[in-house]
C-alpha cells in the first residue's frame, strides 16, 4: 500500500504492479527478499490472493451484495471468482476463447452471462457452462432488462433484411428464445452493397440501461449517434446525434435525469434528458477512446464522474465540471469497476496484476477490508520513497560506450532481458569511473566553483553603503553572516527612528571617547600601537627585479607613506625607527629557547623543584644591557 496521488484528493494503491513492464522472475525474486525487511515496505500487504492473471485482464465486476468479485482474462481464457469474506481465491474456470465482457445476472455470482469473442453466449454457475448459444454477428457489449428478463447484445454489421441499419439482438432467458432485434442506424456501406459485413461497416458499440427509474436504453452507434429505445413500445422515441467521433461508452445518472456519453477521440459530454444541449464538455487529454462512463456519489452528496481510457482515469465535478483527481497506473487499462458504497476502484489491466485503489475522499473502505480506513489514518503523516540501486538497465550502445560488451554470458553482473541488459550499479560505476577518469576531479571542480559563487554572492548582498558611521552598520550586517539572504534593512538599518545615526554628522561614533574604549576595549582606534591605516600602502623589495628598478624605488620612497616598526625593549633610550620592507630580508626564524633563559623580563612558575636539582644546576648568566652593578657580583657577600 503506497500513497501514489498525492494532494488535496489522495489515492492510495493498494495493489498492483509498480513498474510498466513485469521484471524477470530472478529479479523479482531478489527484490522480494532484500526489501521484506525494509521501513519503506511494512505496509505492503495483499489484499486479494491471486488477484492476477498470468498475461492480462479484460473485465472485472463486482456483485450486487458485494461480497464476491469475478474477472476474466487470459492466457489461457480463464475467468476468477474471488471472495470478499475470505479475502482469496474461490475458483478460477477455463472457456473455449477469450471473453469480451460479462454480467452479473444475480445479486451474487451464481448467474452470469459471458460473451466470448467467438460469436457465443455463455451462461456459468458454481457447477460450470449451464448453456452455450452462438450469436449471428460479433457482439460489442452486454445489457440487462431485468423486468422483461432480456439480453440485450450490441453487434457489428448490417441487417440481414437489407434495410442498412444495424441490430441488437434480443434474447429472452424466460421463454429461452431470440425475439426481434431492434434496428439502429448506423450508416450504409456503399462498399459492402446490401452485405452483412464489410471493412468499414458500422457497428453498434455501447448500450446502457436505466432500469431503476424511467428503464430507457440508449445504444450508441459508430458514426457519433445515441438512439434511445423504450422496451414498453418496442421502439425508437429520440435520437441524439452530431457527436464528433465514434460512441464507445455510455452510462445514465442514478435518478435517470442525465446520461454521459464518450467518444473515440477522448471528448466527454453529459446531457440533461431533457435539453439537446450538453451540460458541460470535457478533454481527458490523451486523445484515446473512453472505455469506462460511471456515476458517483460522495458521503457528503457530491456527485462526481469517473472516465477512463487506456491510460488514465479522472474524475470529474458534476456541478462544476472541474478535475477532482486522476490516476495513472504503469499499465494499459481494459476496464473499471466500482466498490458500491465505498472509495474502492478495481481495474483489469494489461499487467499481470490487477489494480486496486482507494481514495479516502470517494467514500470509506468496504466491509471486508475495514482495515484501510486505521492504515491511511497512520500513513498520513508519512512519507513515501521508493529506492532502486541494486541494478541499472542499459541498452547495448551504452555497454558499448562503457567497454563492458566482452562481459556478454561470462557474468552474472550482466544479465540480458528485453533490448539492453541488467547491469551491477556498482560494476556500472566502477566503468563509467574507468572510462572517463577525470569525473571526480570535474565533480570537485564544480561544486568549489559553487561554493566560491555562493559565497560571493553573499558577500555581494551583504553590503549596504552609508554616510556616517559604516563599521557600525558593517557589524551589524555581520551577524547575518550565517542566512542564506542578508537582510539590509534588518533591526536599526531599516527603522527610520534611527535613520539620522547613518545619516547625520552629529550622530557619528567618536571612537576616542572615554565611554567608547570602556565598551570596546578591543576596538584598535587611530593613533594606537597596531592600528593599521586602510589608506596604508605597503612597499617591499623584490628579488625578481631589476636594480634599475631597485634605485627608482629608493628615490622615491621619501614621497610614499611607509609603515614604521619600533622596538619595545627601549627603556626610556632613544627609539629607533626601522622601516618594515628593509626587515624583511633580516628575518630569521626563531630558534628554540635553551631551557632555563629568560627571555621576557619576568618568568613565573609553578612547578615544584627540589633543592638538590638547584644546587647541582649551575645559575644562568645574564648580560645586562645598562651600566649598573649587578649585588649577584659582590664577592664580600659569598664570604
Amino acid at each position: 500500500m503506497k500513497l501514489s496521488n498525492p494532494g488535496s484528493v489522495p489515492v492510495y494503491t493498494i495493489a498492483g504492479p509498480s513498474t510498466a513492464r513485469p521484471l524477470p522472475d530472478w529479479l523479482a525474486r531478489r527484490r522480494n527478499r532484500s526489501e521484506k525487511h525494509s521501513p519503506e515496505n511494512v505496509n505492503n500487504f495483499e489484499l486479494l490472493q491471486n488477484f492476477e492473471f498470468e498475461e492480462a485482464s479484460n473485465c472485472v465486476r463486482v456483485s450486487e451484495d458485494g461480497n464476491w468479485i469475478m474477472s476474466s482474462g487470459t492466457y489461457k481464457p480463464q475467468f476468477h471468482v474471488h471472495s470478499t469474506q475470505e479475502l482469496s481465491l474461490s475458483f478460477s474456470r477455463h472457456t473455449k476463447s477469450e471473453n469480451t465482457t460479462f454480467l452479473l445476472l444475480s445479486p451474487d455470482y451464481s448467474k452470469s452471462l459471458h460473451l466470448q469473442n467467438d460469436r457465443s453466449l455463455e451462461f456459468h454457475t458454481p457447477a460450470g457452462c449451464h448453456y452455450e448459444t452462438r450469436l449471428p454477428r460479433f457482439g460489442r457489449d452486454l445489457a440487462y432488462l431485468r423486468q422483461s428478463t432480456e439480453v440485450l447484445v450490441p453487434a457489428v454489421g448490417l441487417s440481414s433484411d437489407g434495410s442498412g441499419f444495424g441490430e441488437v439482438f434480443r434474447l429472452d432467458l424466460e421463454r429461452g428464445q431470440y425475439l426481434r432485434p431492434w434496428q439502429v442506424d448506423v450508416g450504409t456501406d456503399d462498399e459492402a452493397s446490401g452485405l452483412q459485413g464489410g471493412i468499414n461497416v458500422g457497428s453498434v458499440n455501447v448500450a446502457t440501461v436505466a432500469e431503476y427509474t424511467h428503464g430507457l436504453c440508449a445504444f450508441g452507434t459508430s458514426i457519433g449517434t445515441v438512439e434511445f429505445f423504450d422496451p414498453r413500445t418496442k421502439g425508437r422515441v429520440a435520437t441524439l446525434g452530431g457527436q464528433d467521433g465514434e460512441i464507445t461508452a455510455l452510462d445514465f445518472s442514478v435518478d435517470g435525469l442525465s446520461i454521459a456519453l464518450g467518444t473515440s477521440n477522448g471528448q466527454i459530454q453529459k446531457y440533461d434528458m431533457r435539453n439537446p444541449r450538453p451540460i458541460f464538455k470535457k478533454d481527458q487529454g490523451m486523445g484515446l477512446p473512453i472505455k469506462n462512463l460511471i456515476h458517483l456519489k460522495t458521503p457528503t452528496g457530491e456527485r462526481k464522474l469517473l472516465s477512463a481510457d487506456k491510460r488514465i482515469i479522472k474524475l470529474w465535478d458534476e456541478e462544476s465540471g472541474d478535475l477532482w483527481t486522476s490516476i495513472e497506473p504503469m499499465v494499459d487499462i481494459n476496464h473499471v469497476a466500482h466498490c458500491p458504497d465505498s472509495g474502492m476502484i478495481l481495474t483489469a489491466n494489461e499487467g499481470k496484476q490487477m489494480h486496486c485503489f482507494f481514495i479516502p475522499s470517494l467514500g470509506l473502505a468496504p466491509k471486508w477490508c475495514h482495515f484501510l480506513d486505521n492504515m491511511v489514518h497512520e500513513m498520513e503523516n508519512e512519507t513515501q520513497t521508493e529506492t532502486y540501486d541494486n541494478y541499472k538497465f542499459l541498452t547495448l550502445p551504452e555497454l558499448k560506450a562503457l567497454s563492458l560488451t566482452h562481459l556478454f554470458g561470462k557474468t552474472n553482473l550482466l544479465r540480458p532481458y528485453m533490448h539492453g541488459y541488467f547491469v551491477a550499479a556498482k560494476l556500472y560505476d566502477q566503468a563509467r569511473l574507468i572510462a572517463n577518469p577525470y569525473i571526480w576531479e570535474e565533480e570537485r571542480a564544480k561544486r568549489v566553483k559553487e561554493k566560491v559563487d555562493k559565497e560571493r554572492a553573499s558577500r555581494i548582498r551583504g553590503v549596504k553603503k552609508v554616510k556616517v558611521n559604516q563599521k557600525l552598520a558593517d557589524k551589524l550586517l555581520l551577524k547575518q553572516k550565517e542566512r542564506e539572504e542578508v537582510d539590509t534593512n534588518a533591526g536599526i538599518l531599516g527603522d527610520s527612528r534611527f535613520g539620522k545615526l547613518f545619516e547625520d554628522e552629529d550622530f557619528k561614533v567618536d571612537e576616542t571617547s572615554r565611554e567608547f574604549r570602556n565598551l570596546n576595549p578591543s576596538t584598535l582606534i587611530p593613533g594606537q600601537n597596531g592600528y593599521i591605516d586602510p589608506t596604508t600602502r605597503y612597499v617591499a623589495s623584490s628579488d625578481e627585479g631589476s636594480d634599475d628598478e631597485d634605485d627608482n624605488n629608493d628615490k622615491e620612497a621619501g614621497d610614499e607613506v611607509v609603515m614604521q616598526v619600533s622596538s619595545s625593549r627601549a627603556q626610556g633610550s632613544h627609539v629607533k625607527d626601522t622601516a618594515f620592507g628593509s626587515r624583511v630580508p633580516q628575518t630569521r626564524p626563531v630558534s628554540k629557547a635553551r631551557e632555563g633563559v629568560v627571555n621576557g623580563e619576568k618568568q613565573v612558575t609553578f612547578v615544584p623543584k627540589s633543592k638538590k636539582t638547584e644546587a647541582e644546576a649551575p645559575a644562568p648568566e645574564r648580560k645586562r644591557l645598562d651600566g649598573r652593578r649587578s649585588a649577584s657580583t659582590n664577592t664580600f657577600r659569598k664570604q
